[in-house]
C-alpha cells in the first residue's frame, strides 16, 4: 500500500457506555469505548488489535450500524455521515464479515448471497434463478475461486463457506470490508488462500479492516495496525515497524515473558489409550497413548479427522472397531456419560455451542456435570453450590462480575476457563482440549497455557488439538500428526519444526515410525 494513499474513513472520538442486546446504552458510568480514533486509507489492510473486551467489536458494530455511538463522528471522504442501521452502512459501502458464519445451510450459494435481494421477473415477481446464479458467479469470479453458485452451503467445507461469506459481502459493492477473525476456522494451509483473496481485493481498491488474535498473521497480511486497550486507542503503527513483543505490550500493558510456559515433567502411567480405532474412512486404525503428566499435541489440516477422533474418544460419536482404555480399563458402551464417569473431560472446539450453557449462570455451568457426585439424593444446596463455584472462579482467576452472570456475556478466554472449571469440578483426570485458544486474545492464551502446564505438573493427561503450529510446538511433549483419518507421524518435543509437521499433515512425507 502507498503510504500517501487517501484516507477514506475516520472515526473520531467515538464513545459508548455499557449497552444491552439492542444496543441501547444502559450505563454511561461503565465505558466500553472512550474517545476512540481510527482511520482507514484506500486499498490498505488495517489491522485492529486488542484483547477480548478492548472494544474492537463494539467499534465495528458502530461503524456497521448495529449499535449507536453515544458521541463522536464517522467521516467518509471527509464528510460526516450517520450510520444508524446496517442497510445504511451497505449503502455507504461498508460491509462486515462476522466471525460466526451467517449462512443458511439448506440454501444454495447464490441464494445465500442475495437472500432478501433476489432478482425477480414477470408480473408475478418470481425469482429469476438464472440471473441469481449469474450474478453470484460474477462475484465469485472476482475472488478467483472455484465454488459452484448452485451448490448447497451444507455441502461446502469451511474454507468454501468463508469464500461465500466474502462473496456475499462483495455483492454489496463495498469500499470498506470488515473481517472479524477470518482465519479462526481455517487451518494454516487454508490461510494462504484467504490472504491471496485479500491481496486481490486490495488491488481492486477495497480497503480491509482486519480483526485477529493470531499475531503471526499480522506481518503477512497487514499494512498498519491500531491497538485498543480498555476501550481506548493506544496507538497506530506500521506493521513492518512493529515487533510482536511491542504489539503484545501495547495490547496488555505489560510484557508477556513466556507464551508457552511448558515445564518438562516425568511422564507417569498411561492414562488414555486408543487402540486401532476405526470409523469408515474418517478414522483409520488410530492408535495413541497419553500418559499422566503429559501433553500430547494432535496436529493436522482441516478434514484430517482430529475433532472426529476427540468426539469418538469421548463417546459423542460411534466407531466401528477398536478400543478406548482409561487407566487400562476398556470403556464399554461409548457414551459421554460413561466417559465422564471414568474421568474424561472434553473442551470442544465450539465452546459456546457444545461446552457451556450460554443462558445459564457461571455457578450452574461449573457444578452441573458434578451434581451427581456432589449432591444428596439429587439435591445440592444453594450455599454449597455457590461456595464450590466461587473456589474455581478464584483459582482460575476468572473475570466474572458475579456467580450469577450468564455465561454468554463472558469473554472468549473466560468462557474457556469456565468449561475447564466444569471438568475440574467433575474431578476429571484426562482432558481433551480441542482448539484451546481459538478466538481468544494473547493475554488469555498465555493464561490458558499456564493452566494447562500446571494441570500436567499435577498429573493430568492432556490431549491437545490445535491448528496453531506455534502452540503445538510450544506446549506438546509429543506431537501426533494426522492426515486423511490416520496418524502419519509421532514427533518428539524439541526435535521437529513447523515445516516438518505441515509436511506430514499435507501428505508430503512418507509415514514416520511411532
Amino acid at each position: 500500500m502507498d503510504g500517501s494513499a487517501q484516507t477514506i474513513l475516520e472515526l473520531r472520538n467515538v464513545t459508548k457506555g455499557l449497552y444491552d442486546i439492542s444496543g441501547r446504552t444502559i450505563s454511561k458510568d461503565v465505558i466500553v469505548l472512550h474517545s476512540v480514533n481510527f482511520e482507514v486509507r484506500a486499498g490498505e489492510v488495517h489491522i485492529l488489535l486488542g484483547e477480548n473486551g478492548a472494544g474492537k467489536s463494539t467499534l465495528m458494530k458502530i461503524l456497521c450500524g448495529a449499535v449507536p455511538a453515544d458521541s463522536g463522528q464517522i467521516l467518509l471522504d471527509g464528510n460526516e455521515v450517520r450510520i444508524d442501521r446496517p442497510r445504511k452502512a451497505h449503502e455507504l459501502g461498508v460491509s462486515l464479515i462476522a466471525q460466526e458464519f451467517s449462512l443458511c445451510p439448506n440454501l444454495t450459494v447464490a441464494q445465500n448471497m442475495f437472500l432478501g435481494r433476489e432478482p425477480v421477473k414477470g408480473a408475478m415477481g418470481t425469482i429469476d434463478a438464472a440471473t441469481l446464479e449469474r450474478e453470484a458467479q460474477r462475484y465469485l469470479d472476482r475472488l478467483k475461486v472455484d465454488v459452484d453458485p448452485a451448490a448447497k452451503v451444507q455441502d461446502l467445507n469451511v474454507p468454501q463457506r468463508q469464500v461465500v461469506e466474502i462473496a456475499k459481502a462483495l455483492s454489496y459493492n463495498p469500499r470498506i470490508l470488515v473481517m472479524d477473525e477470518p482465519t479462526a476456522a481455517l487451518a494454516d494451509d487454508q490461510v494462504d488462500q484467504l490472504f491471496a483473496i485479500i491481496r486481490e481485493l486490495t488491488h481492486q481498491g477495497v480497503s480491509i479492516i482486519y480483526i485477529s488474535h493470531r499475531l503471526n498473521e499480522l506481518h503477512r497480511v497487514g499494512d498498519r495496525v491500531t491497538v485498543l486497550r480498555d476501550g481506548q486507542t493506544v496507538g497506530t503503527v506500521n506493521v513492518r515497524d512493529a515487533s510482536l513483543d511491542t504489539l503484545i505490550q501495547m495490547m496488555v500493558g505489560r510484557a508477556i515473558a513466556n507464551m508457552f510456559p511448558r515445564d518438562i515433567n516425568e511422564a507417569g502411567d498411561a492414562a488414555l489409550e486408543v487402540v486401532n480405532l476405526q470409523r469408515g474412512r474418517v478414522l483409520r486404525d488410530i492408535s495413541l497413548k497419553v500418559r499422566c503428566g503429559e501433553i500430547v499435541g494432535l496436529a493436522g489440516i482441516t478434514g484430517a479427522g482430529r475433532t472426529e477422533l476427540a468426539r469418538a474418544i469421548f463417546g459423542a460419536d460411534p466407531y466401528d472397531s477398536g478400543e478406548v482404555r482409561v487407566f487400562g480399563e476398556v470403556l464399554q458402551g461409548g457414551s459421554p456419560r460413561n466417559s465422564v464417569a471414568h474421568g474424561i473431560g472434553l473442551l470442544p472446539e465450539d465452546r459456546q455451542r457444545h461446552g457451556l450453557v450460554a443462558l445459564v449462570s457461571v455457578a450452574d455451568n461449573i457444578v452441573h456435570v458434578a451434581m451427581g457426585k456432589m449432591s444428596t439424593h439429587g439435591w445440592l444446596g444453594h450455599r454449597i453450590r455457590r461456595a464450590v463455584a466461587a473456589k474455581f472462579v478464584k483459582n482460575l482467576d476468572m473475570a466474572v462480575s458475579s456467580l450469577d452472570q450468564d455465561a454468554r456475556f463472558l469473554s472468549g478466554g473466560t468462557q474457556q476457563k469456565l468449561v475447564l472449571a466444569k471438568w475440574l469440578c467433575a474431578q476429571s483426570k484426562i482432558f481433551i482440549f480441542d482448539e484451546p485458544t481459538r478466538g481468544i486474545d494473547v493475554g488469555a492464551k498465555a493464561a490458558i497455557h499456564a493452566l494447562m502446564n500446571e494441570m500436567a505438573k499435577q498429573g493430568a493427561a492432556i490431549l491437545m488439538i490445535s491448528s496453531e503450529l506455534p502452540e503445538i510446538l510450544g506446549m506438546s511433549d509429543r506431537i501426533c500428526v494426522m492426515n486423511k483419518g490416520q496418524i502419519v507421524a509421532e514427533l518428539p518435543r524439541g526435535r521437529t519444526t513447523s515445516e516438518e509437521i505441515l509436511g506430514y499433515a499435507m501428505g508430503k512425507h512418507e509415514v514416520a515410525p511411532a
